[in-house]
């Protein structure tokens, strides 16, 4: 088989079963498609560099929220951290949130358990029609993209309104429960932060929530399987997430990364919050 055919043979499965169909299938190499130039590049470039580059999330500004309501003075002091946190570098991370760490606990074991169905079960909701409350598939950009990247994805608009339960098909039950959950302590938590960015702009408390930059949330549940040849790609290529805001949620493995400052740092947390494209300054 010739190497084009290879790759349109990989296409055909990687849509179907996704990339942990094809790690389970034996894979003892990564098929061309996933090979990340770019990402080779840079990793030679950090491997040539000098010691003392910022390795871990040291430097992100912490920001607690345990008195955020009850006083009025630290209030104050959290939301000019918040806003000095926007500004220099869209980064912060947040802690004693109100999410119970069992909630998030159980929502990355369902996800984990929704991933290590058979590939059969997945199959009924896999799908690249973007309109659906509910699919899972591998790489949106997969036509489109110079490299694939290692990784599947199981998306669930979770607001304004939560997926009716003919959206819900069998393969999504496993982990449909703590979604819900989740969901909703986080529109709590996605409301007190757009209410301290809010009042970090010098605007009233609701303006943001007012003007609908709340209405919507979209739950993304990346499975990243382990890699054959992890120095040859990437689970997620360098990017910037579209929205208002994100906020991070991974397993103890941890891997993600984010442009800093002066240069690339590993992230080892959760609760990282990134501010998205829709809340970024347009220039004048």
């Amino acid at each position: 088989m010739g190497e084009s055919q290879y790759a349109c043979s990989v296409l055909a499965r990687l849509v179907h079963i996704g990339v942990k169909g094809l790690v389970d299938s034996g894979l003892s190499k990564i098929p061309t498609i996933f090979i990340d130039e770019q990402y080779k590049l840079e990793r030679n470039n950090v491997h040539n560099q000098k010691p003392g580059n910022p390795t871990n999330n040291d430097g992100i500004p912490i920001i607690d929220l345990t008195v955020v309501d009850d006083d009025p003075n630290l209030r104050r002091e959290i939301v000019k951290n918040v806003g000095e946190a926007c500004k220099k570098s869209g980064f912060f991370q947040v802690i004693n949130h109100g999410i119970p760490l069992a909630t998030t606990d159980e929502m990355i074991n369902g996800v984990v358990r929704f991933y290590e169905q058979d590939d059969e079960a997945k199959k009924e909701i896999y799908s690249r029609d973007y309109s659906k409350k509910v699919y899972y598939d591998s790489n949106i950009d997969l036509y489109k993209a110079e490299a694939t990247s290692w990784r599947d994805t199981l998306c669930c608009v979770m607001a304004p309104r939560l997926p009716l339960p003919q959206e819900l098909p069998c393969a999504n039950l496993i982990c449909r429960d703590i979604m819900i959950e989740y969901s909703s302590k986080m529109m709590k938590l996605g409301q007190t932060l757009l209410e301290l960015m809010s009042e970090a702009l010098g605007l009233n408390r609701s303006y943001l929530e007012d003007i609908g930059c709340g209405e919507g949330m979209l739950v993304k549940c990346h499975y990243y399987p382990p890699c054959p040849e992890p120095d040859l790609t990437l689970g997620s290529s360098s990017h910037t997430d579209t929205g208002f805001c994100t906020v991070v949620l991974q397993d103890e493995i941890g891997g993600l990364q984010i442009l800093y400052q002066t240069g690339l740092m590993l992230i080892l947390s959760v609760g990282l919050v990134n501010l998205d494209d829709m809340m970024q300054a347009s220039p004048p």
